[in-house]
């Protein structure tokens, strides 16, 4: 079964709301597991990669749940480049 056929079967069957609360869930989780790594220095790597993994596949769910995912893909490349200037302009003055 495809990634794209289990989020489809997912939401069918537990819902959008309920999925989207779990979107909201996943991520609390991750923020937790990153504040622990920070302010506990605490080493938690199997943590943060169990979370962030939760977290794209919910995310992922997210875009299909909404049909957003083309647009979301934009918006990143966009992002992504803007933050490339940046970092150009950055770099540039650092020399």
């Amino acid at each position: 079964m495809k990634e794209t056929e289990i989020y489809a079967l997912a939401l069918k069957t537990w819902g959008k709301e309920p999925q989207m609360l779990q979107v909201i869930e996943e991520m609390s989780e991750l923020t937790k597991e990153i504040l622990k790594n920070i302010n506990r220095n605490r080493n938690n790597i199997p943590e943060l990669i169990e979370e962030t993994a939760d977290v794209e596949i919910m995310l992922a769910q997210l875009k299909q749940c909404y049909g957003i995912e083309n647009e979301v893909a934009a918006y990143k490349s966009q992002k992504l480049e803007k933050i490339r200037l940046r970092l150009d302009e950055f770099n540039k003055k650092a020399i």
